[in-house]
């Protein structure tokens, strides 16, 4: 609320999922402020209860993470984003719902960077404007890079800019260590490639959600069976990370849980981060729950 409160101009939203009874505070505050606020969201939520949010540290972009106090087989709308003034995007793993903020475990970027806006202004117009979801998206990302300092970022979107390969090519590339933290997990070649370099002695570690860990096509047991160290979660409600960590260096992120649905049939983000700060900050969280999760 306070960014909306100090936004000058506009403020586009795509949401997944959305606190019902908080749409009509903000759409009147933006009224009130004189901003053209556009909104569009799949699925509004009714309210729950919840605590805090932590902040890890600062650097080029800000990065939050929620602590605690299956979706149904369909093409969804599936982004998590916001865009303040063309100046900024706030995007991750958290739907702006209560147990969003404050009951699941999620994380939260807020990018500050002239391209990484115009790119995801560009996503939201082609849903917003003409209409285009899933299969109609077309791949024409204005600025899929961009640079804060000594960060550089990346910005991928699905089903349309090839996600999965991008993200092969990043898993392949890593010598050391890979780390993960899924809320579904259900892709059969980014399971294999993690395999193979765990086979090739990368270091591969990771956390799942346990309600959506033995879905169907879950890659649970495989991950066991080829003796990858994979753990699940124990918060009450949901782990809802959607992240890799390469080799300390290299961060994945965004609304993209790793399924056919999100390459293929949703309408996703992706961010990645090449900036040690962000994976140390990442890196963390995942060693926090991690160690939370037991053996």
């Amino acid at each position: 609320m306070r960014v909306l409160w100090e936004a000058a101009d506009r403020v586009f939203q795509a949401m997944f999922r959305w606190l019902r009874r908080a749409a009509p505070g903000v759409l009147g505050l933006a009224a009130l402020l004189g901003l053209f606020a556009f909104f569009w969201w799949q699925e509004a939520n009714r309210a729950e209860r919840g605590s805090d949010a932590d902040l890890a540290g600062s650097g080029a972009v800000e990065i939050y993470f929620t602590r605690p106090g299956s979706e149904a087989d369909q093409d969804l709308m599936h982004h998590k984003f916001v865009i303040v003034d063309g100046l900024e995007v706030w995007t991750g793993s958290m739907n702006f719902t209560l147990h969003g903020g404050f009951r699941n475990n999620n994380n939260l970027l807020r990018i500050q960077s002239r391209a990484a806006a115009e790119s995801f202004t560009c996503e939201f117009e082609e849903m917003f404007l003409e209409g285009r979801f899933g299969a109609l998206s077309r791949r024409d990302t204005p600025k899929p890079q961009f640079r804060i300092e000594d960060l550089s970022g990346e910005i991928l979107f699905s089903p349309d800019d090839g996600v999965q390969d991008r993200i092969l090519a990043l898993i392949e590339s890593a010598q050391e260590e890979i780390v993960f933290m899924a809320y579904a997990f259900t892709s059969d070649p980014l399971a294999e490639a993690m395999i193979r370099k765990a086979g090739e002695g990368v270091r591969v570690r990771g956390l799942l959600e346990r309600d959506q860990a033995q879905a169907s096509g879950g890659e649970y047991e495989r991950f066991r069976v080829a003796g990858v160290d994979v753990r699940l979660d124990r918060n009450p409600y949901n782990m809802h990370h959607k992240v890799v960590i390469m080799d300390g260096r290299v961060v994945i992120t965004g609304s993209y849980n790793f399924t056919r649905s999100a390459e293929e049939r949703n309408d996703e983000n992706v961010v990645i981060l090449h900036d040690p700060w962000s994976a140390a900050a990442y890196l963390q969280e995942f060693e926090r729950l991690f160690q939370e999760a037991g053996n």
